[in-house]
C-alpha cells in the first residue's frame, strides 16, 4: 500500500513538470525578417505591411507570412499569419537537402498582392484581393519551359497560363521564343467557388492552377 502511495505521489509531482517542455515546443521561432513590404491592401488609404520570417531553430527552415491592416487609430493588427504558404528550404521529405527555389516575393500592386514563386522549369504569380474580412485568390500568371510536350524545334518553347479566377477564364499558351505567332492555344472556362482563401493556401497547390 506503501509503495502505490508513493507512486502516486511521484505521478502528481511529475505531470506538472512535463507541462514547460510541451510550452517550449509551440514557441513562435520565426524571429529572422526575410521579406517586408507595405502598401494599401484594404483600400483606407493607409499603408499596411506583409512580412516573410524565418525559424532558423527548426531545421527544415520553414518560412510564416503575416499580413498586418491598418486601423482608424493608425494602428496595424495581424489579420491572415501561415506557415502553409511557403516551402520550408530544407523539406522533411528532402532529407536535408535544399528545395532548390528562392524564398517567393511579395508585392503590393493597385491593392492586389502579388506572390511571385519559382517552380519547376518556370515561376507563377498568384494575385490576392481583400474582400469582407479576407484575402481571395483572383488571378495566376504561369509561365514554364515547355520542352516536355514533345516539340523537336531547336528554340525554346514556353507555356503560359492565365487563369483569371473571378471570371473562370483560363488561357493555355504554348510560344516559341522570339516569335509572334504562338503554337498553340487552349481556352476554357473553369470555375472555382467559393475563391480560394490565403490562409487556406498551400504551397503545394499551386500546381493545380
Amino acid at each position: 500500500m506503501k509503495i502505490i502511495c508513493v507512486y502516486s505521489l511521484f505521478i502528481f509531482i511529475s505531470v506538472p513538470v512535463s507541462l514547460p517542455a510541451q510550452n517550449s515546443k509551440i514557441k513562435n521561432n520565426y524571429t529572422h525578417l526575410v521579406r517586408e513590404e507595405s502598401g494599401d491592401l484594404n483600400n483606407d488609404g493607409k499603408a499596411d505591411r506583409v512580412t516573410v520570417k524565418m525559424d532558423t531553430v527548426d531545421k527544415t527552415r520553414p518560412l510564416q507570412v503575416q499580413i498586418f491592416l491598418s486601423q482608424p487609430n493608425g494602428r496595424l493588427i495581424l489579420a491572415v499569419s501561415s506557415s502553409k504558404i511557403i516551402e520550408p528550404q530544407y523539406p522533411v521529405e528532402k532529407k536535408g537537402k535544399f528545395n532548390g527555389y528562392q524564398i517567393p516575393s511579395f508585392m503590393i500592386e493597385d491593392g492586389t498582392l502579388k506572390m511571385w514563386s519559382e517552380i519547376k522549369g518556370g515561376n507563377i504569380t498568384c494575385d490576392f484581393k481583400y474582400n469582407h474580412g479576407n484575402f481571395e485568390l483572383i488571378h495566376v500568371t504561369r509561365i514554364t519551359n515547355n520542352a516536355t510536350k514533345g516539340y523537336t524545334d531547336e528554340n525554346t518553347i514556353f507555356t503560359e497560363t492565365q487563369f483569371d479566377l473571378v471570371t473562370g477564364v483560363r488561357i493555355e499558351t504554348d510560344e516559341k521564343l522570339r516569335s509572334a505567332k504562338p503554337l498553340k492555344t487552349i481556352k476554357k472556362r473553369v470555375i472555382i467557388r467559393p475563391l480560394p482563401k490565403i490562409q487556406d493556401f498551400k504551397f503545394s497547390d499551386k500546381a493545380l492552377y
